[in-house]
């Protein structure tokens, strides 16, 4: 085989669509656009017009509130973090922070904080350190011999 011989399978690409090339092509003369009308012509953006008539994006009221001020966090579960300590990803015996998480490849981003949800189960003593835990998280951590502490509160005061 040579370089010159090399081609794509049989059917593996489509040849484009010639428009406006004559009668004998199938799609000449008006090229798939019907007959005249604003449709027809070139430059035509008419998403949402309704011929003149309120639009129905304007006719319904705006609905909600979005909190520029909210603090978004990377959510995580028990049972990822025990998968990583079992992969030797984490050591358990550290304290375990956001920091350690995104070096373990746990999370990818830190955002405003780690929240650890009680997903999954944790057999692994361990300390935490993070922005914030919910209560059956906490539970199953501590029955694990291990600690939380919680940094959100910090955050909030400053």
């Amino acid at each position: 085989m040579k370089l010159n011989e090399i081609k794509d399978n049989e059917g593996a690409t489509k040849s484009r669509k010639r428009l406006g090339r004559g009668i004998g092509s199938g799609s000449g003369k008006t090229a798939g656009r019907g007959v005249k009308g604003q449709k027809a012509r070139s430059g035509v953006s008419i998403n949402g017009f309704e011929g003149g008539q309120m639009p129905i994006y304007r006719r319904l009221p705006k609905r909600g509130f979005n909190n520029i001020f909210a603090s978004e966090f990377v959510v995580v579960s028990l049972g990822r973090i025990q998968t990583a300590i079992d992969a030797k990803k984490l050591d358990a015996s550290k304290t375990i922070d956001a920091a350690a998480l995104k070096a373990a490849g746990v999370i990818r981003r830190e955002k405003d904080g780690v929240r650890v949800l009680a997903d999954g189960e944790l057999k692994a003593k361990v300390s935490l350190e993070v922005a914030g835990a919910s209560k059956p998280a906490v539970e199953k951590i501590e029955k694990a011999g291990g600690s939380v502490k919680l940094l959100a509160a910090a955050a909030a005061q400053e």
